[in-house]
């Protein structure tokens, strides 16, 4: 279709990778590139590319694919990083940075980012400082249009890498989210599948900015994207 966006997606491999992948199956007003550092399982049905190359190669496949739009759903957890803060920070911060520069440096008009609620450069506690830095810095590389996406606790399946805490804290979150009101309804528990679909609308987008989106301005993106309708399969 004459109309469709090429959209590269970086952290093909994770929950909101994946869900993004999920949500383009049957879409033709989206042209998905994925790149990631290890191959994924495709769902059935999807129509994509996806390069598996070091992070040091994103920027050639950037070139190569050209895209108007990048997702970028990098990230790592505290467990995956051997809990060492100079692990973390390579991952959620220095790489999404250094795929971020590549981007602008190779005309990317737009960049959607999925970040964290609470995220903060002046944050006490680790994480959240490090996803506010990056925040922080990534304004700073003027793309056309910035997207910051800050959810509150992600709802859907992981591969093998639920923590007790976190595991409780989802079973729970469809009673937490009726006590987070006002300012607190940004801490609500949210699906990956809304997350994925904002992000996707987001990248769809053409007016320029800067625009940081909490759980109700997620869920209010998500509701834009255009519905399709799917064949059984």
């Amino acid at each position: 279709m004459s109309d469709a966006i090429r959209i590269a997606l970086i952290g093909a491999t994770g929950l909101i990778g994946t869900t993004v992948i999920e949500q383009c199956i049957g879409r033709e007003d989206v042209r998905l590139t994925g790149i990631a550092r290890r191959e994924v399982k495709l769902p059935r049905g999807i129509r994509m590319e996806l390069f598996v190359a070091e992070p040091a190669k994103w920027g050639e496949v950037i070139e190569a694919v050209r895209p108007k739009a990048v997702i970028c759903a990098l990230g790592t957890t505290w467990k995956k990083a051997g809990e060492d803060e100079a692990a973390f920070r390579a991952v959620d911060h220095d790489l999404v940075l250094d795929t971020a520069r590549a981007a602008n440096e190779l005309g990317v008009e737009r960049f959607v980012h999925v970040s964290s609620v609470g995220a903060d450069p002046m944050a006490r506690a680790f994480y959240l400082r490090v996803k506010g830095e990056v925040e922080r810095d990534l304004t700073k590389l003027r793309f056309d249009r910035l997207d910051i996406l800050r959810p509150g606790l992600l709802r859907g399946k992981r591969e093998n890498d639920r923590r007790p805490a976190e595991r409780l804290g989802i079973a729970a979150a469809p009673v937490a989210n009726l006590l987070l009101h006002g300012k607190y309804r940004k801490y609500r528990g949210i699906k990956a599948e809304i997350v994925a679909q904002a992000a996707l609308a987001l990248a769809k987008r053409a007016a320029r900015g800067r625009f940081v989106h909490d759980n109700d301005a997620i869920l209010r993106a998500a509701k834009t994207l255009p519905q399709i309708e799917r064949e059984a399969v």
